[in-house]
């Protein structure tokens, strides 16, 4: 386990303090979460969690979607086949058509506690849907980690608090994982043919004073940029030294997620939250529910898509 000590003036020589903008005419949410980038329709997914919002924007284009859900949604991925999305709601993890009509894929797990929902989620290189649950009082230990097998979720790993960003290095059979108030990333070993996941063990320890993790993507270097709920910003890490290589400032103290986009996958789409800002904090950053962009040095990976071979079979 690696200590990392929180060093200001490391934060000032790597931090990146223009280029982050609002992205115009796209909806303010009050829990802005999930950012991905659908390869195939070339335009960024996201959800405003407790406002039940699907949410799809494409560049030169504008808003394609604004689906409203029977109910909070965790998280969004992209589909294809019958499908241009997979979204996970209170009631179970149901397909999105392109005409916004919903079909249930699998219903909420039977052996989750009382008062929890879906949080974050992704597909893994197999098409397989990973999503993770919290406590809806962030009660401790009452989450779990699930993939999706058939038309039931699988627990990959329970005793999780609130469960948060996940990503595969598929140069390494690496998945990255996210509990946010452990401040910790933790790496597993993982086998692509079976989506078996082994080996738990931190490889970044985030400070308290930076903020806790939330959402997270991963970069063609295999390095991790990591969404900062309290943090003002999108942090990226080094998950072989655990150490910190830079910062992108946002003007919104809650940054949930973040994910690359565009035809070079050099362009950074970053979500944020109302949620949790007291009056003031709110005056200070009005922007705070946006969703905003940059563009980066670093180019990203491309997103894994839902497919039916990789968790159902109709």
């Amino acid at each position: 386990m690696r200590t990392i000590f929180f060093i200001s003036a490391l934060i000032l020589l790597t931090s990146c303090k223009t280029g982050v903008q609002p992205v115009k005419n796209t909806p303010t949410a009050e829990l802005g979460e999930g950012a991905i980038w659908h390869p195939q329709k070339e335009a960024l997914l996201w959800v405003d969690i407790t406002g039940g919002k699907v949410f799809m924007y494409k560049p030169q284009e504008g808003m394609l979607h604004n689906i409203s859900l029977e109910s909070m949604v965790g998280t969004v991925v992209p589909a294809t086949g019958k499908f241009m999305a997979v979204a996970a709601q209170e009631t179970g993890i149901y397909g999105i058509t392109e005409n916004e009509e919903l079909k249930l894929l699998a219903g909420f797990p039977k052996d989750a506690e009382a008062n929890v929902r879906f949080n974050d989620g992704k597909c893994d290189p197999a098409g397989r849907f990973w999503v993770g649950t919290m406590s809806k009082t962030e009660q401790e230990n009452a989450g779990n980690l699930y993939m999706l097998k058939g038309n039931s979720l699988e627990v990959k790993q329970s005793n999780v608090t609130i469960s948060n960003g996940i990503v595969w290095d598929t140069n390494k059979n690496l998945m990255y994982y996210i509990d946010t108030p452990t401040q910790s990333i933790f790496a597993y070993d993982y086998v692509p043919e079976t989506g078996e996941i082994s080996n738990r063990r931190v490889v970044v320890e985030v400070p308290k004073e930076m903020g806790s993790p939330d959402g997270m993507s991963i970069d063609a270097e295999g390095k991790l940029w990591v969404a900062h709920w309290g943090g003002y910003g999108v942090y990226r890490w080094d998950p072989k030294s655990g150490e910190l290589m830079g910062k992108i400032e946002v003007p919104a103290p809650n940054v949930t997620s973040c994910a690359f986009g565009g035809k070079d996958l050099k362009t950074l789409y970053i979500t944020t939250a109302r949620e949790g800002l007291s009056k003031e904090q709110l005056e200070e950053y009005p922007l705070s529910g946006s969703l905003f962009v940059t563009k980066t040095k670093s180019k990203g990976t491309p997103a894994f898509v839902f497919t039916m071979n990789g968790s159902l079979n109709f």
